[in-house]
Parts: structure tokens; sequence; C-alpha cells
């Protein structure tokens, strides 16, 4: 049947490998001479889908930042799904970095990531956004295949995982 193959965009982040993550760098923070004596916390709240981290200097929390981020790259945390903002002085000695968690694809990336496959001029190839998931059919797996490989040569700034593939 015509247009019976699909497949969706979507991003996800494993949670309980962030979580083993933070516990991996909080261990590795306590035993570093550099972070001794700082009191840093690196928390996840996962409501508001953030890490925050809270230390005593703008040095210790890149250094903080980056022991993380190399804890979840080993764990297959991919890296583009978190976005840092700027470290922010709380008074106290206190500074802190909050780091969000990107889950799911954002609205505006859903667009151009539609928007980019109708340039590729596939004919029959459709793409839908379905809340925070972009959802691509068409009758010909070889097309579909072809939509993947140009995805994933293109950068969106966004990890993107490839689910759902149907026939």
């Amino acid at each position: 049947m015509a247009g019976d193959n699909s497949f969706d965009i979507s991003s996800k982040v494993d949670m309980q490998e962030i979580v083993n993550a933070i516990d991996q760098a909080l261990r590795e923070i306590t035993n570093r001479y550099d972070f001794r004596d700082s009191n840093t916390e690196i928390e996840l709240k996962k409501e508001d889908k953030k890490i925050t981290i809270k230390t005593t200097d703008d040095y210790k929390v890149r250094a903080a930042n980056d022991v993380l981020k190399n804890k979840l790259i080993k764990r297959g945390v991919p890296v583009k799904a978190l976005t840092d903002s700027e470290p922010v002085q709380t008074g106290m000695d206190k500074i802190h970095q909050d780091i969000a968690i990107q889950d799911g694809i954002p609205q505006e990336k859903a667009k151009e990531i539609v928007k980019y496959i109708k340039e590729l001029g596939l004919k029959k190839i459709q793409a839908s956004i379905q809340k925070d998931v972009v959802r691509v059919s068409g009758p010909k797996i070889d097309d579909l295949q072809g939509v993947m490989a140009q995805l994933k040569q293109k950068d969106f700034g966004i990890d993107m995982q490839f689910t759902n593939f149907r026939s």
C-alpha cells in the first residue's frame, strides 16, 4: 500500500543515565584536590529538566561541567541534548550554572527539519510534526533511508534518533 512506510525523528535522553553520570561526576569531584573545600554540588531537577552546578568560583563551575560532560559521554548521553547557560554569581561566594536537558524536538527545530525534508525534493515523502516528534512517511523504503542519510549529514544543533521504522 502506498504511504505505508514511516519512521519517527525524536530526541530523547535516558534520565537514569544522567543520574548515574551525575553520581560518578560527584564522586570524582569529591576526590579531586582542586575542588577541596568548595562544597561543589551537581543536582538534577527532573521536573524542570535541568542540571544545576553550584560551587565557589567560575573555574570550578567550568571544571565541574567538563567532568560531568565526560561522564555523560561515557554513559552514552548525547551532549547535543544539553544547553549550558552562563554561570551566575549568587552571592555568599557561590556561583551556579544551569544546564537545560532537551527532551523532545522543540517546535522551531521540528519546523526546520520538515522544511529541510521538503527541500530535498523527493516526491511522495511526507513529514509531519506530532508533538515533540517528526514523522516521515512515504511509499518507498529506499527514499526514507535516503532522507535519514541526508538528515544525519545536516547539523540541526540537536540530538536526533530515528525510531519506529515501519514498513
